[in-house]
This record gives structure tokens, C-alpha cells and sequence, in this order.
């Protein structure tokens, strides 16, 4: 009843009394539950991903001063002698057992050039025949000491050497007929061949068998 009185003139004391009790309690009540009502921000900005790896990874260790402090720092990281001894042997090793693979023909190995079924079976095609265009370079290089033992000898060389090109070119156009031929028989869905192929067989022939690399999985005479 006093709160539906307190604007009456007569009593300012009553009036004067609820309005006080009512501010109290409007007062204190919704700062009791402001915080639960009100959802605050973070307040900052959201860190970049540079920013959040950079704190997990640490401080920065500064750049060296000088040249003697960056050797310094640069002998730490390879560890001692022993160390890099061991790194340096594993890594031969490694290089040797990739070498080993590439020379088997392993196609994980292989250079690009050499990667491909279409390419291993061209390269067992050159390898199970003896080509005259193998024998041009051991034949050149005795012709040439030959010259130089003798400089008489420089025209007949000369002769003998446009001669052997001369055949190097009409083998290797045979060639290279014959096993574009042979991969669209074998393969007749490879997209591989053309010029492209026969010059590959051309340069393979042209060198000696023990330097081909991959190795010949074939001997001469042998049926591919």
C-alpha cells in the first residue's frame, strides 16, 4: 500500500521513504547480474598464424655479429668430427644404393629421360644388337692418335671419318624406323615415339656397352 501512495503530496515523508527502497533495490539488482547478461570481447585482435607459430617455436636466436661467430655457430650445427664423419659416410652410402637402383633399371630411380616401359623395352631392343654406330667413337679416337703419329696420315683419316658419320646417319634413320616399328606393334596406346624415340635408341647405340646406363639386361643375339 505504501508503494501505491508514495507520490501522495500529503505524506513526503512516505514518498520520499519508497522511492529510496525501490532505487535501492533497482540499483543493486542489475548490477548483480550485468555481468552474467553482458558478453564481453576479447578485447584484442586475433593472432595471425605467423604470429601463433613463432610462440610456439620460441624466441628467434639472433643473427650473428660477426664472421668468426657465424663459423662458430655453423661448426655447432655439424656436430663434431666423429659426427660428420658418420654423416658424410651415410650420405655415400645413400648415393651409392641410388646409383645401384638407377643401374638395375629400378623405375623409382630412373632418370626422366629413361623412366617408362615404352623406354625399357626400346633400351633391350638397342641392347640385344651390335651396331656399327658403337664402334664410331673407339674408331675415332685411334684415328686420331693415328694423325697425330703420323700428319701424312690426316687427309686419309679425315676420308674415314666422313665415311663412318656417313653410315652412323643411314643406321640410325634405319634404326629408328625400325623400333618406332616395333613400340607401336608392342604398345600401340603409348604416345611415346616419333623422332623423340629413335634419336633416344640412336644415342644409346652410339655408346659403349659398358658405359649405357641403365645396364643392358639383354645380350647380343638375345630375343626381346
Amino acid at each position: 500500500m505504501k508503494l501505491l501512495r508514495r507520490g501522495n503530496p500529503d505524506n513526503p515523508d512516505n514518498g520520499d521513504a519508497g522511492d529510496a527502497g525501490v532505487d535501492e533495490s533497482t540499483a543493486t539488482e542489475p548490477s548483480s547480474k550485468a555481468p552474467s547478461a553482458v558478453t564481453e570481447g576479447k578485447g584484442r585482435p586475433t593472432p595471425s598464424r605467423r604470429e601463433a607459430e613463432g610462440k610456439r617455436r620460441g624466441p628467434v636466436t639472433p643473427a650473428p655479429m660477426t664472421s668468426k661467430e657465424a663459423r662458430a655457430r655453423r661448426k655447432e650445427s655439424r656436430g663434431d668430427k666423429e659426427q660428420r664423419k658418420a654423416a658424410a659416410a651415410e650420405r655415400r652410402a645413400d648415393a651409392a644404393d641410388r646409383r645401384a637402383r638407377m643401374l638395375a633399371g629400378e623405375d623409382k630411380y630412373l632418370l626422366p629421360r629413361d623412366k617408362g616401359e615404352v623406354r625399357a623395352y626400346v633400351r633391350d631392343l638397342v641392347d640385344s644388337r651390335r651396331h656399327l654406330v658403337g664402334m664410331f667413337m673407339p674408331l675415332a679416337v685411334l684415328l686420331i692418335m693415328a694423325m697425330f703419329l703420323n700428319p701424312a696420315m690426316q687427309a686419309i683419316v679425315t676420308l674415314v671419318m666422313f665415311v663412318m658419320m656417313l653410315f652412323m646417319v643411314v643406321e640410325g634413320v634405319i634404326m629408328g624406323r625400325q623400333i618406332n616399328n616395333k613400340v607401336r606393334e608392342r604398345f600401340p596406346d603409348s604416345i611415346d615415339g616419333g623422332f623423340k624415340l629413335g634419336w633416344y635408341a640412336f644415342v644409346r647405340s652410339s655408346q659403349i656397352r659398358k658405359m649405357r646406363a641403365p645396364q643392358p639386361r639383354v645380350s647380343p643375339g638375345d630375343a626381346v
